[in-house]
Formats: structure tokens, sequence, C-alpha cells
């Protein structure tokens, strides 16, 4: 085991050439981020998802109700003892064979058995009044966590140790100039509200890894669970190898869209259209222009030229680098499904339902259903209309 920790933890791979851990250990002049740190997060990720029940249960609940937010769900399939079989046994999605079969074998013609099993599959999403909480909830941290971030970047930093004795109190000075984001690299001390951000930030993500396999699931649930991974490296490393600077400038930059976008979603649960398609716009603005310009052209340049011209590459720097990249390629993927819903708005009229929604309509489904079937047989769906649906989340957190 010695043996493999000591592999793991390599000076050569996580540190720049004549660097020791042994030259960032606390001292009484200085603190640095220690790897033993990031144990507080696991303890601190279940406080938010019991901070987060309590929230929704006590908080986010009672304003959906003062909204008329109805807790119903989808309309509830009718019993049918032999498609309830097949939907739990065989298949959720029958193929036009098995569909005729079923037909000849209920003596019920296709749409009905199809509508049957769209409301079935229906029947297990959640209501919206669950999916305004979970909104609400993510808003209102989201909301904290960014004004955090920029309060911690504008605000006085002081130095934790003796050493606040003898120094004074500074700026941060790398919002302004990214090249202070390597100089004197490592060797720079960490502050006590740094420190908090990169815990409280680690936590929720951690929060997230666990509760997306309870939370309303969407179809870009992998895209997402790959987000919330690599963010989690993202941040582990930065404070590993004392990255913090530059990692505070992505958290920020990452989480200045995602409040915007669940006030969205709150708007259009609440059906307040005329307001969900103004905060949709002002989310769809600040996410293309932090994720696609300020990113790239702020943080990445710092990341990828200011840092080898000062620091040089090693190892690690590489691996950094290169996650910074494969969320530049995230940012991409979520920046084109805006445009797409942003487009559907335009020909529209309104922001309708998110590309990634897993409640079917029955007009979607309908639509590609064979030609010559019964049309008169078909319903709406309850619950699936446009104002049901989900609007894109972009979180990533570093939502993201």
């Amino acid at each position: 085991m010695a043996g493999i920790l000591a592999w793991f933890w390599n000076e050569r791979f996580w540190l720049p050439h004549n660097v020791t851990w042994a030259d960032l250990k606390n001292t009484e002049e200085a603190t640095f981020p220690q790897a033993e740190d990031l144990y507080l997060a696991f303890p601190l990720a279940f406080c938010i998802f019991m901070v987060r029940l309590i929230f929704e249960r006590f908080v986010a609940k009672p304003c959906a109700i003062a909204l008329n937010i109805q807790a119903n769900g989808p309309q509830i399939a009718p019993p049918n003892a032999i498609l309830e079989k097949v939907f739990t046994a065989i298949t959720k999605h029958p193929d036009e064979k098995r569909l005729e079969g079923l037909s000849k074998q209920l003596d019920w013609d296709v749409r009905s058995i199809q509508r049957w099993f769209r409301q079935r599959r229906n029947q297990e999403k959640p209501s919206t009044l669950t999916r305004f909480c979970e909104s609400m909830w993510r808003f209102s941290f989201y909301l904290y966590v960014f004004t955090y971030g920029v309060r911690f970047l504008k605000k006085l930093q002081m130095p934790t140790g003796s050493w606040r004795e003898k120094s004074t109190c500074m700026y941060t000075p790398w919002l302004w100039n990214t090249r202070h984001c390597w100089y004197n690299y490592p060797y720079q001390p960490l502050t006590t509200d740094l420190h908090y951000y990169y815990i409280l930030e680690l936590s929720f993500y951690w929060s997230l890894m666990f509760s997306q396999f309870t939370d309303i699931k969407r179809k870009d649930f992998g895209i997402m669970f790959l987000h919330h991974l690599v963010s989690i490296f993202l941040i582990t490393f930065s404070y590993v190898n004392n990255m913090a600077r530059v990692g505070t400038l992505v958290l920020c930059l990452h989480d200045s869209a995602d409040a915007l976008l669940e006030a969205a979603k709150m708007a259009n649960y609440a059906k307040f259209q005329k307001m969900c398609d103004l905060l949709f716009v002002m989310f769809a603005v600040v996410f293309i222009t932090t994720r696609l310009g300020i990113f790239p052209l702020w943080v990445l340049n710092t990341t990828l030229f200011e840092s080898w011209e000062i620091v040089g590459p090693y190892p690690s720097w590489w691996v950094f680098n290169l996650l910074l990249l494969l969320v530049q390629g995230l940012n991409c993927f979520w920046s084109y499904l805006i445009v797409k819903i942003a487009c559907k708005a335009v020909s529209r009229g309104k922001v309708s339902k998110d590309d990634r929604s897993d409640i079917e309509s029955s007009s979607d489904e309908e639509d590609s259903e064979p030609p010559g079937k019964n049309p008169h047989t078909a319903t709406t769906t309850n619950g699936t209309s446009g104002t049901n649906g989900y609007l894109l989340t972009g979180s990533c957190s570093m939502d993201d």
C-alpha cells in the first residue's frame, strides 16, 4: 500500500520541477492546500443533501403552492395486466411488430396501445411541483455560490497563519490580471475564504453525483454525469497542486448563468411565459458569452499559454488542461442545444419544451406513427404541455 501511495503522489507528476511536497507543508508563515482537506467534502455533501430536502419541503413547496402549481402528475394509464406485463418484463418501447400482436390479442387499435405505453412511461415521471422544487433549490444555491464567488474575488484577502501579522491586506489580483495566477506558483498561500469556496463547490458536486440517480431523469443523464465527474476531478486537481487561483476563475465563470436558467425553469413551471422567455434570453446570452467567449479567451489562455511561459509544463499541468478542454467541449454541446431551443422559440413565439425532456407528448409520438392508423383515438397527455416541459440545464456546476 505504501508503494502505491508513493507512486500516486509522485512529486514529478503533481508538482513543477524542483518542488516537493515538503515545500508545501503548512508553516507558521503560510498555509497551503493539503490533500486531506478534501475529505471534509464528503460529510458536507451529505449535509447539503439534507439541507436540500428541508428546503424543498418547507420553502420551495409552499412557494409552489402559492403560485398554484399543482402536484398532479401525468395522466395515469388504465390498468391492463397484459400490457403491464409487457411493460415491466419485456420492453417499455414496443416495436411495430409487437404492437400489432398486442392489438390482435386485446382487440385494441394500435394507437390506443401506443397511448397506453406513453401514459405508462410518463406515469413514472415527477410532477410539475417536484420539478419546481428542484429548480428552486438549485436556483438558491447557484445564486448564493455565485454571489459568494464574486465577493471573494473582489474583496480584500488576508493570508492565514502568523504571516497575517507581517503583511498587509491585498486584493485578489488574478481577477484583473490572470498572470498573477502563476507568479510565485506553487508557493501561493491559502486563505480561509478560498478554502471555504473550494470545499463548498466540491461538496455540492459530490451531492449532485449521488442525487442525480434519484433526481428527475433527463436524456442527457450521461453527459451530466460526465460533467459532474470532470468537475470533481478539476476541483480536486487544482486544489491538490495549488492551482486554486485559476480554479476560482473557472468556478465563478461557470456559475454565472446557472441561476438564470433555474429561474427561467421556475417561471416556466409557474406559467409566467413572458418572464420565462426573458430569463431564457438572458441565460442564453450570459451562457454563450461566458462559455464560448470569456472562458477560452481568458481562462484557457492563461492555463495554456501564460502558465507555460511563467511556470512551464509538467505532467499534472497537461491533465488539468485536458480536463478544461473537455469542459469546453461540453460547453459547445450545451450551447448548441441552447441555440436549437432559441430557434424553436422564434418559430413558435415562446420558449417551450427542453430537448432533454423525458415527458412525452402525444403529438410528438403520433407524428412518428405509421400512416393509416385510426387517428381519432388520440388524446393529449396531461402535464406535457410546453409550460410543463424542461428548459436546458447548463450546470456545470465547473452546475458546471
